[in-house]
C-alpha cells in the first residue's frame, strides 16, 4: 500500500477559531466497512494500530475526535487508503434508457447496433432471459464479491437494479449495477420481459 502522508490535518475544513471536528458519522461507517472487508476483530485491528481497542470501538461508534495521527494507523492496519474514510467507494449503477448509447447502423439492412458495455479483460458473463409478473418481486442476495449484473427490458416495466434504489426501466431501457449487493426485479406490467446478463471477475 503507498499512503503518502499528507501535508496537514486534513479531516475538516479549517477554520478561524481553530481546527474543524472530523465527519465522524463517515469515519464511523467507513471504519465499520473495512474492518468487516478484512474479517479482521476490533482486537486484532487495535493490536496493528498500536491503539486501545476502546479507542478504536469509540471511533466506530461515532463519538470522539480522531487525531490524523490515529486515522493514519489504523488506515495502515486495514490496508486502505486514507481517502477512503472521507470519500467512500460508490455503487456502480449505470442507467442507459431507449434510444441513447453509442449505435452504428448496417448499410444493407435496416439494423441498428447500440454498445450498451463492454466485457472487461479477465472476466466471464452469463446470459439469461427473463419473463417476470406483477405481484411478487423478485428480492435476491448479494452474489460473490465484484459481480456485476446487466439487464435490458423487452416487453413491460419493471423496477430492477439494487434494493436500496432500483430503477424503473420501460422497453429497451438498460441498468447495471453490483451484484454483491441485495438486489431486485419487479415486474410493474404483466407479461414483462428481460435479459440480464450477469458478469463474474
Amino acid at each position: 500500500m503507498t499512503n503518502a502522508d499528507p501535508s496537514g490535518p486534513a479531516t475538516g475544513p479549517a477554520s478561524a477559531t481553530g481546527p474543524a471536528k472530523a465527519p465522524l458519522e463517515l469515519i464511523a461507517a467507513s471504519l465499520r466497512r473495512e474492518r468487516a472487508r478484512t474479517g479482521l476483530s476490533l482486537t486484532e485491528v487495535a493490536r496493528r494500530a498500536g491503539i486501545a481497542k476502546s479507542t478504536l470501538s469509540q471511533l466506530e461508534s461515532g463519538t470522539g475526535n480522531p487525531s490524523l495521527e490515529t486515522l493514519w494507523a489504523i488506515c495502515a492496519a486495514l490496508d486502505a487508503p486514507f481517502s477512503r474514510l472521507l470519500d467512500p467507494p460508490r455503487p456502480h449503477i449505470q442507467v442507459i434508457r431507449a434510444g441513447e448509447g453509442p449505435t452504428v447502423s448496417a448499410v444493407q439492412a435496416d439494423y441498428q447496433a447500440t454498445l450498451l458495455a463492454a466485457c472487461p479483460p479477465g472476466v466471464r458473463r452469463d446470459i439469461y432471459r427473463i419473463l417476470a409478473e406483477p405481484g411478487h418481486a423478485r428480492a435476491s442476495e448479494p452474489h460473490g464479491p465484484g459481480v456485476l449484473e446487466h439487464v435490458v427490458i423487452s416487453v413491460g416495466r419493471a423496477l430492477v437494479g439494487a434494493a436500496s434504489d432500483p430503477a424503473e426501466l420501460g422497453p429497451g431501457d438498460y441498468i447495471c449495477y453490483q451484484g454483491d449487493v441485495p438486489h431486485v426485479f419487479e415486474a410493474l406490467e404483466p407479461q414483462t420481459r428481460a435479459v440480464l446478463l450477469s458478469e463474474h471477475p
